[in-house]
């Protein structure tokens, strides 16, 4: 199979995280009938860091027949304080080797650049990044786990924006770095949009270093324009006028990603990041890449 689907409850990160109203040994189960073939893990859902715990959440995935190709994890590699700097170094490590036990070899563990603090400059900040992501390479390689970069917006939980959420400043930061093998980019498309770039014109620049993607859609409400996306710095949260909703049918051009995809023969994990309407949503979105993969891997 070229390509294989994954799913990530974008929808219950607060509710397991957070309010506990649930736990992911729940979520696995819940997922099984979306016919996704992998589920994306999230840092925040894990209750404990010890083996035994991890290896029973990851026979748990396994016998409910999925993969766990992909951990969602929010290194902040800009903090002014050095050793903050050292503490997330020092967890992305730990959360690579969490990676290696639930999800074999070769599964990718996601790394950002960190806050745009605003003391931080630009110049400052991309040295930061790539050190720090130099300084956990050696640990990817050690454990065959790659290191996934996205293109991102925000986490949920920080006070500022993502510093690389800009296109230029994130290639900036990839291309400092010539690993192939155990670096490459986690591409969201909607993220791009977000940022006011163009998503194909991203994918375009990155599409053989991509190792993963977010696959999601954004609706844009009446009384808005592209344009005025555009111009919101994202810094306090999701513009308004841009919403979640069924991928496939927002302002994203899937067929345009898809066919990039073809061309290098992409073979990785597409995870959706949807749900933000319920499990249905899920569903229809998991469906509409299964087509699309069928219209261009298997056709």
């Amino acid at each position: 199979m070229p390509m294989k689907i994954s799913a990530f409850p974008k929808c219950y990160i607060d509710t397991i995280s957070v309010e506990k109203k649930f736990t992911v040994f729940d979520w696995v189960e819940m997922a099984k009938p979306l016919g996704a073939e992998g589920l994306e893990m999230y840092e925040g859902f894990l209750e404990s860091h010890d083996n035994a715990y991890i290896d029973r959440l990851g026979d748990t995935i396994r016998s409910a027949g999925f993969a766990m190709p992909m951990l969602c994890v929010s290194p902040n590699f800009t903090n002014p304080n050095a050793d903050e700097r050292k503490r997330e170094i020092d967890k992305e490590a730990e959360m690579i080797r969490i990676t290696r036990r639930l999800g074999g070899p070769r599964a990718a563990c996601r790394v950002l650049s960190g806050q745009a603090y605003p003391e931080v400059s630009i110049e400052q900040g991309v040295e930061w990044v790539i050190e720090c992501i130099n300084a956990v390479l050696p640990v990817a390689r050690e454990y065959d786990i790659v290191l996934a970069m996205e293109n991102h917006f925000k986490d949920g939980y920080w006070k500022y924006r993502e510093f690389a959420q800009k296109k230029d400043v994130f290639l900036r930061i990839v291309n400092a770095i010539p690993e192939r093998t155990y670096f490459g980019v986690q591409y969201d498309p909607s993220n791009a949009l977000v940022a006011g770039d163009d998503p194909i014109e991203l994918l375009e620049v990155v599409k053989d270093r991509v190792k993963t993607m977010h696959a999601s859609d954004r609706y844009i409400e009446p009384g808005f324009k592209i344009e005025d996306m555009r111009q919101a710095d994202g810094t306090l949260g999701y513009p308004k006028g841009l919403t979640h909703g069924v991928t496939g049918q927002g302002a994203n051009d899937y067929d345009a990603i898809f066919r990039i995809l073809k061309s290098v023969n992409y073979d990785g994990w597409i995870s959706i990041e949807d749900g933000m309407n319920g499990m249905d949503e899920m569903k229809e979105s998991i469906d509409f890449l299964k087509r699309m993969r069928e219209k261009y891997f298997q056709g």
